[in-house]
């Protein structure tokens, strides 16, 4: 493992990356503590914020591998849907709805942090140097099974709510 890929990269991805340590890190206790008091509301602005830093930093680092317009491509989509989602939970806090923001919340997390973050791992990608410098076809085996597993889950719990495959 080393950093370099990260110490060496423009600053819009170095803020990028902090953001998604913080999100990552304080997503967990902000969406599934218990008790919805002053410590949930100060972790959730922390975690909205990370988020938010996150998605701005986004759309600063340049998409070399699917540029379609000028530097931006589908991935810069992704920082716009975070934002915009991020809006709705804030929100549905606001409504007192408390249901919706806790699962606006939830699916953010596991959909951006997860998903989008298990595809940073594909070889030719800047964590994918970091995580698996030796050996980056790993990183392309580990989206295969993270995608399989996702996708059993999906079905699996498709199947527990009644619905169909």
């Amino acid at each position: 493992m080393s950093l370099d890929p990260i110490l060496n990269a423009p600053a819009e991805v170095q803020v990028h990356v902090l953001a998604v340590i913080a999100a990552v890190t304080l997503g967990p206790f902000a969406i599934y503590r218990r008790r919805r008091d002053r410590v949930h509301k100060i972790l959730g602005y922390l975690w909205v914020s990370a988020m938010a830093v996150l998605a701005g930093s986004g759309l600063f680092i340049e998409s070399a591998l699917w540029a379609m317009l000028g530097p931006f491509g589908p991935i810069h989509l992704l920082s716009l849907w975070v934002l915009y989602t991020l809006w709705r939970g804030v929100q549905a806090a606001r409504r007192r709805d408390p249901a919706k923001h806790s699962l606006t919340m939830r699916e953010l997390y596991w959909q951006s942090l997860g998903i989008a973050g298990l595809f940073t791992l594909l070889p030719g990608r800047r964590i994918n140097r970091v995580v698996f410098p030796e050996t980056p076809e790993v990183g392309g085996a580990v989206v295969v099974l993270g995608v399989l597993t996702i996708v059993t889950l999906a079905i699996i719990g498709r199947k527990r709510r009644g619905g169909t495959t």
